[in-house]
Parts: C-alpha cells; structure tokens; sequence
C-alpha cells in the first residue's frame, strides 16, 4: 500500500507550520486529510507550494484558529453557500482548508466529488506527523504513473470549468486526457458558457504560463472548447493561404505557438547575436506568456481581411490584419476582462508583428536606413526582443513550397542583430542624454501653438540626432528653424 512519509511533509513544508495545524485538528477532535494537488505533487517527486486540507465541516473557523496558533496569517475567504473553502496565507505559504464536498460524510466519499482522479487522493494528517495509507478511491495513482488524466464521476456536470482545466493540467503536467474524457468534453463543451469569465481566463493565462502551451490549445481546438469561448478561432478553420503556408489560418497560428514554446526553452538555438538581450527579456514569465497569446492571435483578423482576386487563391491578400487584429484582440481581451496592461501589450505585438519582415524586404534591395531602424525600436519599445521571437515563431511556423525566402529564420535573426547593434549604438545614447529641445522652446523660441505637432517635431529632432546632424542645443535650434521654414503647416498646428 502506497505511503507518504512524514519527513517529507516536514521537508516540504515548516515544521511550525504542519504542527500548528495538527494542533488545531487536535483541538477540533477531528482528522484532517491532505488532499489534492499537494498529494499529487509529492507523488511526482515535485514540490508543492501550496497545502490543501480536506476537513468535514467549519473551514472558515479552522482558518481562523490557525492564524490564532500561528499569531500571524492572512485570512482570504474562497468558498461559496454550497462548500465552504477559506486560506490562510503565512510567509508565502498558501493553506486552503475546504470542507468536504456534495454533502460527503467521509474522506472516501468527498473525493468522488472532486475533478480528476490524480487530484482525488488524500493522506490523513495525525498531530502533523502526515505518516499514513494514501487513500486512492479512484484509482489516482495508477493514472498518475500512466500519466493519464481521468475525470472523476460527474465532474463536468458539477462544474463545466473541469473541462477547462483538464486541458490546463495537460499543460502543466504532460498528462494526456483519456478518450472518454475528451468525448464528454464534447458532448458538453457548451456548458461553459454558464462559467464566470475569470474563471476561465484565468485557466487559459495558466496554460499560456506553460511550455506546452500550443499543445493544450491543439487540444481544446480539436475537441471544439476553445470555440464556446473564442468563437473567432474559427473561422480561421480551413482557411488556406498563399503558398508560403502549408496550413490553414487556424493551424498556422497554433504552430506558431508551438514554434514560440521551442523558441522559448532555447532562443539560442534561434539566435546568436544579440541572444544575451533575448534571454534576459525571456527571464519575465509574464512576457513569456504574452508571446504565447500573440502568436496564437498573431492572424486572428485574416478571415476578416482575406481579399482574393483570382480563382485560384494565389492573389489572396489579407491586407492590414495586423492592424485589423490588434483591434480584434482588445476586443476578445475586454470581453475576457484580461489586464489592460497584458492586453494591449499582445495587442502591440500583434500589430507590428509584420514589420520585421516588412524591414526584411528593404533590407535585402539596400541599407537600412538610420530612420527605419529608429521607427522600429520606437515602436516595439522594451517589446524589441519579443517581436523578433514572434517574427521568427511565425517564419518557421510557414512551410509552403513558395516561400519567399528559404533562409528568412537566417534573415530575422541577421535583422534582430543589426537592429539592436543600432540601438545601442546610435538611439540609446541619444535617448540617455536627454532631449536637446522640448515642447517649452516650441512655444517660447519659435512661437508654436501646443498640440499633437509637438509630437512628431520633436521626432524629427530626435531622428536628426540619431543620424548625427546635430550634437548640440544650438545645433537643435538652427536645425529647427530651417525645418519648419519647409514645413509651414507645422506653424499654424496642422
């Protein structure tokens, strides 16, 4: 019979910690059990960060005791007016007390109630020892050694999310959900819809924290999920493209995601100048998972630009999605009631996704000049070194027999390099030293009404500088005075 040791509860989690709680399980009269994830992961040879208790009734009030033993602790209530679930967060550790679920009177019959059976396992914690029998009504432990992942009797029908989730668990674990599971899933994947929107945007932005990412995806697309939520998928289903792509809208973006995921856990592979810049961009996981949302987005608004001027689709054009997508997005983004950081970031990355190829293009005829490189790294900001992963996700995610370019991953990477060379060459010292005019001498030297002008003469001050035309105030104010006597409508604001 399978046993989880005490020591490794002790080795996990601190000894103050699981004799306090043993303490107030003491005092209760009462067993409580460690149940879910936390037996889950010790089973795997993980770490938990989190505990999860089962007990049989008032976890509100077990909360609250342990806080009162601990005389410390942060109290967040998370049940509802049918199962009653509270935390208690000390020195970073989440403790998540529930009580038994579906009106269960024992450990055994609570965890036919819960999502999966990997999470339908518990062991009973006696005074914080924790030595004990794994108690496994399902059969947990023998899917987790076949990493298979079962849901438990009823669960989609007690809350439709398990469905969501299930995926999230493929990612997170590298489990695969058995064929009964996914004919369900199926069956009900309607029932969603009746899910909190948090809720389940925050399953997908744990799948997108991932490195399986595009495979979970794959996955909800296959079973037709991902569609209740994100009906615009879609209609990039069976879409074809020109002959640069060897896939339609929809699987081209779901292997640019896979091709983000590899790019992700080796960007050097990818890269070799300027890879030192990438990686400590990479070393934010909420960058990381921003890349995934972009390229799974990246063509989102093609079905709705796609223009073909010819029967036979090789004229086909999809001018201005990336534009056209950005405004997609946000939309999917509010409706979802993501961050408005997180989103219009992606959102950023999906509108300049084709300009490193559109910068390629020119840089194959002639030199590039000091002003594209500069608009470049305007525009993508500290989102440089992303952009150029998402360019290159979405180069290798192209395989048709008529790609322009066969060494176009060669040729984003060259480009990334050059353009990164520049601006720590030119742009950055120029933006270290401060602006050599501002908005005040517009109004005092020269005379101009404040406005949405400001803006763009200033750029050209900045541009003027980046290509060494002016080093100096003095330079600036005489390079000014002869700019705008050739652009008179700069005078009066237009």
């Amino acid at each position: 019979m399978k046993k989880i040791p005490g020591s490794l509860i002790h080795a996990t989690f601190a000894p103050q910690l699981m004799e306090a709680i043993g303490g107030v399980a003491c005092k209760r009269g009462e067993v409580f059990y460690i149940a879910g994830g936390t037996v889950r992961d010790w089973l795997l040879g993980r770490v938990p960060h989190d505990l999860d208790i089962a007990v049989c009734k008032d976890a509100v009030a077990s909360c609250k005791m342990l806080i009162d033993v601990l005389e410390g602790g942060a109290l967040v209530k998370l049940g509802t007016e049918e199962e009653e679930a509270a935390r208690v967060v000390w020195q970073g550790v989440c403790v998540d007390f529930s009580t038994y679920r579906a009106g269960a009177k024992t450990i055994e019959e609570e965890l036919f109630h819960r999502d999966f059976t990997v999470n339908a396992m518990a062991v009973a914690l006696d005074d914080g020892c924790g030595e004990g029998a794994l108690i496994d009504p399902l059969g947990g432990y023998e899917d987790l050694v076949a990493q298979r992942l079962r849901r438990c009797p009823g669960a989609f029908d007690s809350d439709p999310l398990r469905m969501l989730r299930g995926y999230r668990l493929q990612a997170e674990l590298g489990f695969d959900l058995d064929e009964e599971c996914i004919a369900e899933i199926r069956h009900k994947r309607s029932t969603i819809n009746g899910c909190a929107v948090e809720r389940i945007t925050a399953e997908l932005e744990r799948i997108m924290s991932t490195d399986l990412a595009a495979e979970a995806w794959t996955a909800m697309v296959e079973s037709g999920l991902a569609f209740e939520f994100l009906p615009e998928l879609e209609k990039g289903l069976g879409m074809e493209q020109p002959g640069y792509h060897h896939e339609d809208v929809l699987y081209h973006s779901l292997l640019a995601l896979k091709e983000t995921d590899r790019i992700l856990s080796g960007p050097r592979k990818y890269f070799q100048a300027g890879c030192g810049v990438i990686e400590s961009y990479l070393a934010r996981k909420s960058r990381c998972r921003r890349l995934r949302w972009s390229a799974l987005f990246h063509d989102l608004a093609k079905p709705a630009t796609r223009s073909s001027g010819t029967m036979d689709g090789e004229r086909t054009t999809f001018y201005n999605h990336d534009r056209v997508g950005k405004d997609m997005f946000l939309e999917i983004a509010a409706r979802l009631r993501m961050s408005r950081k997180e989103s219009e970031g992606i959102g950023r990355l999906i509108d300049m996704h084709m300009h490193p190829f559109h910068l390629s293009t020119v840089r194959r005829r002639q030199e590039l000049s000091r002003k594209a490189l500069l608009k470049i790294c305007r525009r993508a900001g500290e989102d440089l070194p992303g952009l150029f992963v998402l360019a290159m996700a979405d180069s290798l995610a192209s395989r048709g027999p008529k790609k322009p370019v066969k060494s176009m991953e060669e040729e984003v990477a060259m480009l990334f390099a050059e353009v990164q060379r520049a601006k720590e060459r030119y742009i950055e010292p120029v933006l270290a030293g401060g602006p050599l005019v501002n908005g005040h001498d517009l109004q005092k030297v020269f005379g101009l009404v404040p406005g949405p002008h400001f803006r763009r003469i200033l750029d050209e001050v900045e541009l003027a500088q980046v290509e060494g035309k002016i080093h100096s105030r003095r330079q600036a104010l005489s390079w000014l005075e002869s700019y705008l006597r050739g652009h008179k409508e700069l005078r009066s604001g237009q």
